[in-house]
């Protein structure tokens, strides 16, 4: 198969899990979708509820489809949300972007019955598998990126996120949290020609014991536990069985994240993006900032590329730890 060409699924395929945050049990089904229809998350309770209720009418008169774009992003908070214009909503949606992006495909209508893409194990592996015994079928119009012209940038002291132009996408990024297990962590990741799967999808998201009760309160996290978090106990010690699955997993899941969040700008990028303590909010803000104004990017029929390497995004390097992402375990410095 091409990767000129546009690519959906051969066959639909499903799977059952829990909500992270809303901790609702939720059915998934992934379908086939026409050429140019991109990513399209519908939501099949809500018309089946306005039945159930003794309100039939309301079903169709509700549109409950939502365009996996830049511009439906209606929360940042521990997540990505997307919304449509009834306020239909489907949350944390970025796991399984990313491995939409990182497997190549470009239309496919996600079914659920529930509010949120089910958490799995935390991770895009689960969902790499599933587009992997789906298949892919390739469709006969070309495949769209969007290359990114000029540099664009977001900086509010605390945290800064660039888009920078490149033949493929890569990630530089570094985080730094208040705990010895975590510490700063910092690495370069070229995306192109299996990536992802090799070096990111496996990595699962992550939280802190003592944040547990808080987010309950915050109606957060209802559905994680140790099967689909990676928790950092009170003492710093990682609590799963089994451990990590990388040295460095944190920083991978926040490329992971940013992988996923990236692919809401509507097609693969042509850009390396760097990022120092950044989040779902500066990923969404940046494509913000990339899509108002014109002279930013352009549209174009080019392949991904292998990227160069590592570069001095910033006045200073990201930290002494960035190194390439083929390597399995990446230093970290206090």
């Amino acid at each position: 198969m091409s990767s000129k060409q546009q690519h959906t699924l051969k066959n639909a395929i499903n799977c059952s899990g829990v909500g992270l945050h809303s901790g609702a049990k939720v059915t998934m089904c992934l379908r086939p979708a026409p050429v140019d229809t991109g990513v399209v998350f519908h939501r099949t309770d809500i018309g089946a509820a306005a039945v159930l209720s003794g309100n039939p009418d309301a079903a169709p008169a509700l549109d409950t489809d939502i365009p996996a774009r830049w511009d439906t992003v209606s929360d940042t908070v521990m997540s990505t949300t997307i919304q449509n214009d009834a306020g239909v909503k489907v949350a944390t949606v970025e796991h399984l972007m990313a491995a939409l992006a990182g497997c190549g495909v470009d239309n496919v209508r996600v079914e659920l019955d529930g509010p949120e893409v089910p958490v799995m194990d935390g991770s895009s592996a689960p969902f790499v598998f599933l587009i992997e015994c789906a298949g892919l079928a390739e469709q006969q119009a070309p495949r769209r990126s969007i290359r990114v012209l000029r540099r664009v940038e977001i900086d509010d002291g605390d945290r800064r996120a660039a888009l920078l132009p490149s033949n493929g996408f890569s990630v530089s990024l570094e985080i730094d949290f208040d705990s010895p297990a975590i510490s700063r962590q910092s690495g370069f990741f070229d995306l192109h020609n299996g990536g992802f799967k090799r070096d990111i999808c496996r990595a699962r998201t992550f939280g802190f014991e003592n944040d547990v009760n808080r987010l309950k309160d915050l109606g957060l996290g209802q559905g994680g536990s140790l099967d689909n978090v990676v928790v950092v106990g009170r003492d710093d010690e990682i609590m799963n069985d089994g451990g990590l699955r990388y040295g460095d997993e944190f920083v991978r899941h926040k490329v992971l994240d940013c992988v996923g969040d990236f692919y809401l700008a509507g097609g693969p990028l042509l850009a390396h993006f760097a990022g120092q303590r950044t989040g779902h909010t500066s990923n969404n803000e940046l494509l913000v900032k990339l899509f108002s104004d014109p002279a930013n990017w352009e549209y174009c029929y080019d392949q991904a590329q292998p990227t160069d390497g590592p570069i001095n995004v910033w006045s200073q390097p990201l930290s002494a730890a960035q190194v390439s992402g083929s390597n399995p375990v990446i230093a970290q410095t206090a």
